[in-house]
Parts: C-alpha cells; sequence; structure tokens
C-alpha cells in the first residue's frame, strides 16, 4: 500500500490507473467523501471493496462512468435523468436509473443504479485513464464515520488497499444527493450537499 499525492506528477494517476485495470482496490478523494474505488467490470474487485467494508451485497455500489455516453451502456437514460446529468455532472449528485442488460451484468443482476460523475480532478484523471468506468462507495466500514481525508482513509484501511491517493480534505463531509428515478414521482433517497430542492426546481422549470 502506498499513499502518493496525485497532483505532483502524471506518474501517480498512471500508477492508480494500472491498478485498477489489474483488479485492484483505490482508495480516492472525490467532490464529497474519499471512497473505495474499483473497475467497473471486474467482479472479484468488487468483491474486495465488500469484504473490507464489511458491507452487505443487497447494498449496491456506484457506477462513476466516464461520461454521459457511457452510461448510457450501462443504464436506461430518460430525457429528465439526461437533463440532470448535463446540469448537474460532475457534480455530487448520483442518480438511481434502470440497467441494460450490460448494467445487469456489471451489477450482479440488479435492474437498476446508482450512477454518478464527481467534480474532482483526480476522479475524471482516472476515469479517462482506465477508460471505463469505476465501482465506488464511500471509504469506511460500514457503521463507520465517512473518510473526509486520507488519513482518515488510512485508519480504517492501512495495508488492506493497493493504493491511497492523497488528495487533501475532501470537498465536502456530506455525501452526494441521490434521487431515485425508476419511477415516477422521483423519490429523494438521501439528502446531501446539493440540495434536492435545486434539483426538483430545475426539473420543473419549463
Amino acid at each position: 500500500m502506498r499513499i502518493t499525492v496525485p497532483d505532483d506528477s502524471l506518474r501517480a494517476i498512471e500508477t492508480a490507473v494500472g491498478i485498477l485495470k489489474k483488479g485492484g482496490v483505490v482508495v480516492i478523494p472525490t467532490d464529497t467523501v474519499y471512497g473505495l474505488a474499483a473497475s467497473a467490470f471486474d467482479r472479484a474487485a468488487q468483491k474486495k471493496i465488500y469484504r473490507l467494508k464489511g458491507r452487505s451485497y443487497r447494498k449496491p455500489l456506484i457506477i462513476m462512468p466516464p461520461d454521459i455516453p457511457s452510461a448510457e451502456c450501462l443504464c436506461v437514460i430518460s430525457a429528465d435523468a439526461r437533463r440532470l446529468m448535463k446540469k448537474f455532472w460532475p457534480g455530487p449528485l448520483t442518480l438511481i436509473v434502470p440497467t441494460t442488460p450490460l448494467g445487469q451484468m456489471v451489477m450482479g443482476g440488479r435492474k437498476d443504479a446508482g450512477v454518478r460523475i464527481p467534480d474532482h480532478p483526480v476522479v475524471l484523471k482516472l476515469l479517462a485513464g482506465c477508460n471505463c468506468p469505476l465501482v465506488t462507495t464511500s471509504a469506511n466500514p460500514s457503521s463507520q464515520p465517512s473518510a473526509v481525508s486520507a488519513g482518515a482513509a488510512k485508519n480504517y484501511f492501512f495495508s488492506k488497499v493497493d493504493l491511497i491517493i492523497d488528495g487533501g480534505p475532501s470537498g465536502s463531509a456530506a455525501p452526494s444527493t441521490v434521487l431515485d428515478m425508476t419511477h415516477f414521482p422521483y423519490t429523494v433517497v438521501r439528502e446531501g450537499c446539493l440540495p434536492s430542492k435545486t434539483l426538483l426546481n430545475y426539473l420543473n422549470r419549463d
């Protein structure tokens, strides 16, 4: 396990990309809290995240696609969902949407998935370098507070993950806002750092 400051050199990002492509698990900074990340197409790496967190397999991971077209390969994107993606991505908004057949394979058969693109330069560089979606969840054991710094993540997962990227303090101590768009009316599953009123007001505009 290594800790690196990604802004120092391109080599740090390349190292993380190499680890993710080989099935490793990396702790990454985001615009909300730190997260555990792995390749979306590596089931063994996904299972490692569940083991690290002590997380129930009934609780799905979040998909982080490189861009909206990539999200469309995994998810069924409605007109409303597309509007929100274009307005609030990259950003602290997770949308729960139906999965495509490929998305169901990634999600272990689930017919829905949470997707988002964080507004953080490290994550965006990792997604571009991997050129494939990642799966992620907050970097903390289940029932413990989310890590808001690389040091906090180290306390949880020292020697248990392949890499911890130190991007400084997290952008927010609050998680992303989660909006379920699999049915209408849409449901705010979790109120995070993006006010749900802002989302609903935007959707209700003419």
